[in-house]
């Protein structure tokens, strides 16, 4: 009997070892096989009770950290990406780049720092106004999307970013924007900023906030072109 309880006990880490090493592959063939990123709630559905998901997809990110891809989350959804050192080794001589200009660049910063946001929000902040044409390259892309409409005389459609700007971007949600020190550190702001000056705290929670109403399911590009012209500043 001594002998039975030597050997069981050396025996239980390995099971553990191995259950753990189950899990985990479990886990990578689900995310392997899916085409878009799956959120834990989902993974958990799918696996046998008791499993702690989280702790789990932590344990196969390491694993895969030092790989040719590696496990990443965005927007609280988790999936495989090459690893960014190598995104040279996919890149096609054939892909143009389209290059942002930068009234589009700030309006997708202004989106980005300030949703939900107007046109008019986002040409109160620039200083000038904007035109249908940036706000379109940004929907082109998937950047932003129309959220609701302001209560508010006219009703003005409101804008946010969506998944694949985190994911073009390498964020899990908005809030990992670079705040005020980072912005100015990298150069990003003039070191003389105005008293006062502060970078918003980013939200992207897809829920209506309480000036916010549902869109309409119709032509959700109403309210896009701007009441002074079209002109892009």
């Amino acid at each position: 009997m001594p002998n039975l309880k030597i050997v069981t006990a050396a025996q239980e880490p390995e099971r553990d070892g191995e259950s753990r090493a189950e899990e985990l592959r479990l886990l990578e063939a689900m995310l392997f096989a899916s085409a878009d990123p799956l959120d834990e709630k989902s993974l958990a559905a799918q696996l046998p009770q008791g499993i702690d998901v989280h702790a789990a997809l932590l344990d196969l990110q390491l694993e895969y950290a030092a790989r040719g891809v590696n496990l990443v989350r965005i927007n609280g959804k988790w999936t495989f990406r090459t690893a960014s050192d190598l995104a040279w080794l996919l890149c096609r001589e054939s892909v143009e780049t389209r290059k942002l200009s930068r009234a589009a660049i700030e309006t997708l910063a202004i989106i980005a720092y300030h949703q939900p946001v107007t046109r008019a929000e986002i040409e109160d902040i620039r200083g000038v106004t904007t035109s249908k044409g940036s706000v379109d390259v940004l929907l082109e892309a998937g950047w932003i999307r129309p959220r609701g409409r302001r209560k508010a005389p006219g009703r003005p459609v409101t804008y946010g970013t969506t998944e694949s700007f985190l994911s073009h971007f390498g964020l899990d949600a908005v809030a990992d924007l670079p705040g005020l020190e980072e912005l100015r550190g990298s150069g990003l702001l003039d070191g003389r900023l105005p008293p006062g000056f502060s970078v918003p705290l980013p939200s992207d929670d897809p829920g209506l906030q309480e000036d916010e109403e549902p869109l309409e399911p119709v032509a959700l590009d109403l309210g896009l072109v701007p009441s002074g012209g079209s002109n892009e500043a």
